[in-house]
């Protein structure tokens, strides 16, 4: 949006404006994708309740804003962040909210600021995803980068596997880190899990 500044004509100032050099972009700041809803308050002061070890992780912060679109019902909200017990793993929706969700749907919570595109080079969203009890499944992290191809050039890197590129395509409903476990305790090696999971549990 422009911006307003001040000239003089004929003694009198004049309002003019000056517009901007560069556009500013919304863009993500941090996002919780796929945490199970634990609750619904419908007469708690409008808000979301959430563990603040999550929260930390993620880069949210208390009374912070968040979008919140459930991928069951297709509901899409706004309101705030609160904190709840720490360890609880508790995503609790309240107010009017707590119309718009039943336990156990999945939900997205996304976060976001204001910014010009030259920032995004150092702007590194953080992202978690979750298992169905609510575990921190995979820790994720969008980068933009200059490439031979695009000025603005994108990739996600699981900060959770050592820095490697990012598969985001797994079966919501299935958790992963069990499933490794219990290959592991097989005596499964690590590159043999990691094809099997390719395979077999990645769209």
């Amino acid at each position: 949006m422009p911006c307003p500044s001040r000239e003089k004509v004929y003694g009198a100032p004049r309002l003019t404006l000056q517009r901007r050099t560069s556009a500013v972009v919304r863009v993500l700041r941090a996002k919780l994708h796929g945490i199970r809803v634990t609750g619904a308050d419908l007469h708690y002061h409008g808000s979301i309740t959430l563990d603040p070890e999550h929260c930390a992780k993620a880069g949210l912060h208390p009374t912070e804003f968040v979008d919140v679109w459930n991928k069951n019902s297709g509901a899409r909200l706004t309101t705030y962040v609160i904190y709840g017990e720490p360890g609880s793993r508790c995503c609790i929706l309240n107010g009017a909210a707590a119309r718009t969700c039943q336990q156990g749907d999945e939900l997205i919570l996304a976060a976001s600021c204001d910014m010009e595109p030259a920032e995004l080079y150092d702007h590194h969203p953080r992202i978690l995803t979750f298992t169905p009890g609510n575990e921190i499944d995979q820790v994720l992290q969008y980068d933009v980068f200059k490439s031979e191809a695009f000025e603005h050039d994108f990739r996600i890197t699981d900060l959770s596997a050592t820095e490697q590129p990012a598969s985001v395509h797994n079966y919501a409903n299935v958790d992963h880190r069990a499933i490794r476990a219990d290959l592991e305790a097989q005596g499964w090696a690590r590159q043999d899990i990691d094809a099997f999971i390719a395979k077999h549990l990645t769209r």
